[in-house]
C-alpha cells in the first residue's frame, strides 16, 4: 500500500494534509526552505481545481483565461522535520478586479503555526498575455472561501 504525501482533507475549511519526507529536507533534516513553495502551490492547486479555477477549466475555456502568480510570499515560524504533518489551510482574502489572495497557514497536529503564505494570481487573456477583469463565475467560486482578516494573520 502506498500512501500519499498530500491529500485534500477537508473542502470546508480547505485543508490539505502534507507529510514531510527526507527528501524534502537538508542533510540536517530541516526542510529546504525552497521546498515551501512546493507545498503552497501543491495547496494552492488543489484549492483552484475544487473552485473550478484550474488550468483548463471551464471557466478559463469561455473566459479565454489563465492565471498566472503576480506575487508570492513566506513568513516561517518554526523548522520542519521528516515526518512531520502540516495542514495547509487555504482560504481567499481581498478579490480585487484582476487579482485575489489565497491565503495558506501551514499549522502542525498541535496547532502552532509553522508558516504562512500568500500567492496572488492574475487573470490575463490567453491569447493576448494582457490583464483582464475576473469572469463573474470566478468571482462567485471564490466567494464562499472568503475569510476575515483574523484568518489571514
Amino acid at each position: 500500500m502506498t500512501a500519499s504525501y498530500e491529500f485534500v482533507l477537508s473542502e470546508w475549511s480547505f485543508t490539505v494534509r502534507r507529510t514531510v519526507s527526507w527528501a524534502d529536507c537538508d542533510p540536517a533534516g530541516v526542510v529546504y526552505t525552497g521546498r515551501f513553495s512546493e507545498y503552497l502551490l501543491g495547496a494552492v492547486m488543489h484549492f483552484l481545481k475544487h473552485v473550478g479555477l484550474a488550468p483548463g477549466s471551464d471557466i478559463h475555456k469561455v473566459s479565454g483565461t489563465v492565471l498566472p502568480c503576480k506575487h508570492m510570499s513566506f513568513t516561517f515560524h518554526v523548522a520542519l522535520w521528516p515526518d512531520d504533518v502540516v495542514d495547509l489551510r487555504v482560504g481567499v482574502g481581498e478579490i480585487r478586479e484582476h487579482t485575489f489572495e489565497i491565503f495558506v497557514n501551514g499549522l502542525l497536529s498541535d496547532g502552532r503555526l509553522a508558516f504562512q503564505g500568500i500567492f496572488v494570481p492574475i487573470f490575463i487573456q490567453s491569447n493576448a498575455r494582457v490583464r483582464r477583469p475576473m469572469p463573474d463565475a470566478a468571482r462567485g467560486a471564490l466567494t464562499p472561501h472568503l475569510i476575515n482578516k483574523d484568518e489571514r494573520e
